[in-house]
């Protein structure tokens, strides 16, 4: 496993994705300041500042894309509860990959395929997490609930140590869901949400689609009940 550590990046995924012809398998990224970081739906993702973790993960674990790769971030968002559980603190996951302390969002994930010349390079995996910031500034943040977990923890975290708990907790068992897919995490993913059984509404590109949450599936897709008594199955969205 390589580390590459940088002091300030645009996007450590834009610089993953530029140079992945450089990087091996399983090389981690990550950057003490990211100017323009962004989160799912090409949403920005909010800089508290330094001493928080920017990092990506270049994955190239076949030369052929598999259905499968999609569901790396809900592996991770699994492996991140079980690092901020490591703390005493109870996460939860909010479909597909939000992980919620207390119901305010504490990082972001998202996942980007590289192709080129329609080959598969492979996969950078982004994670932003709001590690260490004042309560002030988290209160700046517009349109949503946002914590830090210095703030709910009660002192300041360490960086290193904490980005080195969730490379390994990632890295774990990544090799086993390569193997196994979603069905590997499924529980571990459901014991962990808090948006089953509610109704919802949620967010496809220019569409929201309402109902009642009834399930995750085997492929990590949501399961929503219509007021028609229809089912939609949804591999992609942001729920509102």
């Amino acid at each position: 496993m390589d580390y590459i550590a940088l002091e300030e990046i645009d996007s450590t995924n834009n610089y993953a994705k530029v140079n992945i012809d450089d990087f091996a398998d399983k090389t981690v990224i990550h950057a003490r300041r990211q100017t323009s970081g962004r989160g799912r739906l090409t949403r920005s993702w909010v800089d508290l500042g330094e001493g928080n973790l920017f990092m990506s993960i270049v994955l190239k674990p076949s030369d052929i894309f598999n259905e499968i790769y999609p569901n790396i971030t809900q592996y991770l968002s699994v492996a991140l509860c079980k690092v901020l559980e490591s703390y005493g603190l109870t996460p939860q996951i909010k479909w597909p990959n939000d992980v919620l302390i207390n119901g305010k969002k504490i990082a972001g994930i998202l996942s980007e395929s590289v192709m080129q010349g329609g080959k598969f390079k492979g996969l950078v995996v982004g994670i932003g997490v709001n590690l260490n910031a004042k309560q002030a500034v988290v209160d700046l943040v517009p349109d949503k609930l946002v914590t830090a977990l210095n703030l709910e923890f009660g002192k300041n975290i360490d960086l290193n140590e904490f980005r080195t708990q969730l490379v390994d907790e990632f890295f774990k068992n990544y090799d086993k869901f390569l193997e196994n897919g979603f069905e590997m995490i499924k529980q571990d993913y459901i014991n962990r949400n808090c948006f089953l059984n509610k109704e919802l509404n949620v967010q496809i590109f220019n569409n929201i689609e309402t109902g009642l949450a009834k399930s995750v599936d085997d492929s990590g897709a949501l399961v929503l009940q219509t007021q028609n008594n229809k089912e939609l199955v949804l591999t992609i969205g942001d729920i509102l």
